[in-house]
């Protein structure tokens, strides 16, 4: 089932007010996502810096990690926000966390501006690698 425009509003909405618990000492970059799971649910997450930069946590894995914790087995949607002039999409961990739950959900990034991007995972991350090639069908 295709969200729909009022889901889309809600996903965005959410997305922005996750990224005001940001916990960005270093980047001072808050980053805020919503998704749509398989139940119907949407889970928020926002980026967790760390000291140590690797252990750093992205809000678009914050958020379908909490979904999975949940017991959550489907993405349906993304949405990402981001405090920047023009829309900024999930980075590539990101994407591959989105493949293993959502191959073909959407995706939507907004910011502080009118620019937006709406496309499909498979778009931003054509041939990608996931429990097919393991030659594992999804939980």
């Amino acid at each position: 089932m295709k969200p729909t425009a009022a889901l889309i509003r809600r996903l965005e909405k959410a997305a922005r007010k996750a990224a005001q618990a940001s916990y960005s000492p270093y980047s001072e970059f808050r980053v805020g996502a919503a998704i749509l799971a398989g139940s119907g649910k949407v889970y928020t997450g926002t980026n967790v810096e760390n000291a140590s930069y690797g252990l750093c946590n992205c809000a678009e894995r914050t958020a379908i990690f909490t979904a999975a914790a949940a017991g959550e087995r489907q993405v349906r949607a993304v949405a990402v926000y981001t405090p920047t002039k023009t829309a900024t999409t999930p980075c590539g961990a990101c994407r591959q966390v989105i493949n293993e739950f959502g191959p073909e959900a959407l995706v939507i990034s907004v910011c502080d501006s009118a620019d937006r991007i709406q496309t499909t995972l498979d778009r931003l991350l054509p041939a990608a690698f996931g429990p097919k090639n393991l030659g594992r069908k999804k939980a």
